[in-house]
């Protein structure tokens, strides 16, 4: 009988005669309608706002990278001097001017010619040839040192023949 009243009542509600009540497991009816969405109008961006933001965004995203790098290690170089602009003299130094960028060092007379395919130039020290140290440099010119007595700083590498080769970041004429 209760039910029969709701669906008087929802027909009261000036309901269209087509649709359909759908009963809920509490025993309420509900009119049973499809809606169909009306699809909104697409909003487009101005081209010339949405090429700054980009803009913006990738200046930002530099900015924060370079703010990033500029805190980083004291390893980075202070100054890069990788040739002589004239007679090299004592005290000259080249390459990576930070001392603690480089773990191993050296010091010698600067030799051209390396042992076998390792090095391209060695430190001439006391001891004899067993006490040679085989360089390479890939910031440093070394042929301009050669004949002259130097210190050098640098990364230990392991190699087939030489008993000590090193890459030279930072040499310091004596």
């Amino acid at each position: 009988m209760e039910e029969k009243n709701m669906t008087d009542e929802i027909k009261a509600l000036n309901l269209n005669s087509d649709e359909e009540v759908v009963k809920t497991p509490e025993s309420t009816a509900i009119p049973a309608t499809t809606t169909q969405a009306t699809p909104r109008p697409m909003v487009t961006a101005d081209p010339k706002k949405k090429l700054l933001m980009i803009l913006a965004i990738v200046l930002l995203g530099i900015g924060s990278g370079y703010g990033i790098y500029s805190f980083k290690s004291p390893k980075t170089p202070k100054k890069l001097a990788t040739e002589a602009t004239g007679e090299v003299v004592a005290g000259d130094t080249f390459g990576v001017m930070d001392e603690d960028a480089f773990r191993d060092t050296a010091e010698g007379e600067m030799a051209s010619g390396g042992i076998g395919d390792e090095g391209s130039h060695h430190l001439i020290r006391e001891g004899g040839e067993s006490k040679y140290v085989y360089l390479t440099s890939s910031i440093i010119d070394l042929d301009q040192f050669v004949g002259k007595s130097v210190k050098v700083w640098g990364e230990t590498f392991g190699a087939q023949q030489a008993g000590w080769l090193m890459d030279v970041g930072r040499l310091e004429v004596k």
